[in-house]
């Protein structure tokens, strides 16, 4: 499903209290609308809001019947969040890249962009919750995504999640309006890994592959772990001798890591 976001002119607004956070504010509806639909099709569970801001994404959640509980690090902005839902939603005065996510929540974060690789490694090494919508820069989201190719990140999490970019958000559907336009990233956890055991040697195996020297990367597996190991899996996953790891798909490193760890 994606995500249609009607052109439109948007009035000025001036968000609540200071910038110092490095938040850009939703000031569009349709954009935490947008949002809302998407975690409509998850199965019912609690929702955590990283980084509630102002409200308004956390004021689309709640038409979802759910229980939200939404995180913000500006004292000034929780009691806004307070005065206007009341019981309504659980407000937290927080940090988002600290908040705790060992629990079956549904994450979604209209995420400050300074703070999206440090959330995105948090998310990806914790535990238990199940989506992650993500409103993040529009490059960022594409790469994690690997939309026009895999980065060395996506690739090292892809046994145990899945990314599907959604959507493109204009900059002026924000204030302060960025440099940039946004871009909608879905994270899903996997029911079933593609590999089997802990992430440290799967993963060690896709960074020696991307910093590895070669012409292609069936050069790059022959010269690291041996021809007949390449010749396997090239046969198998129908690789050329042009294939980058930028190429690969998450079927293609598993396959990679099965035939490694056989060796």
């Amino acid at each position: 499903m994606r995500v249609r976001l009607p052109p439109r002119e948007l009035p000025l607004a001036r968000p609540l209290g200071r910038h110092e956070h490095g938040q850009n504010f939703l000031i569009d509806p349709s954009v935490p609308a947008s949002l809302s639909v998407v975690v409509a099709g998850y199965p019912a569970r609690p929702i955590l809001e990283l980084g509630a801001g102002d409200g308004a994404l956390t004021a689309a959640l709640l038409d979802l019947d759910r229980p939200v509980t939404a995180v913000e690090i500006d004292p000034h902005r929780v009691q806004h969040l307070r005065r206007r839902f009341g019981a309504r939603v659980t407000v937290r005065h927080g940090d988002l890249v600290r908040e705790r996510l060992d629990r079956p929540v549904d994450v979604v974060s209209n995420v400050p962009y300074a703070l999206t690789t440090p959330l995105l490694r948090r998310l990806l090494g914790a535990p238990q919750w199940a989506h992650a919508l993500l409103l993040l820069q529009w490059e960022v989201a594409r790469k994690r995504a690997a939309v026009g190719g895999t980065t060395a990140l996506t690739a090292r999490w892809w046994p145990w999640f899945g990314f599907r970019l959604v959507g493109r958000v204009p900059a002026r559907a924000f204030r302060p309006v960025p440099s940039v336009d946004g871009g909608i990233l879905e994270i899903t956890r996997r029911a079933c890994p593609l590999v089997d055991g802990p992430a440290g040697p799967y993963q060690r195996m896709v960074d020696q592959v991307f910093t590895g020297r070669g012409r292609g990367v069936v050069d790059v597996v022959a010269r690291r772990y041996g021809r007949a190991t390449a010749r396997a899996w090239a046969a198998g996953a129908r690789l050329d001798a042009r294939t980058l790891p930028r190429d690969l798909g998450p079927e293609h490193w598993a396959e990679l890591y099965a035939l490694v760890r056989a060796r």
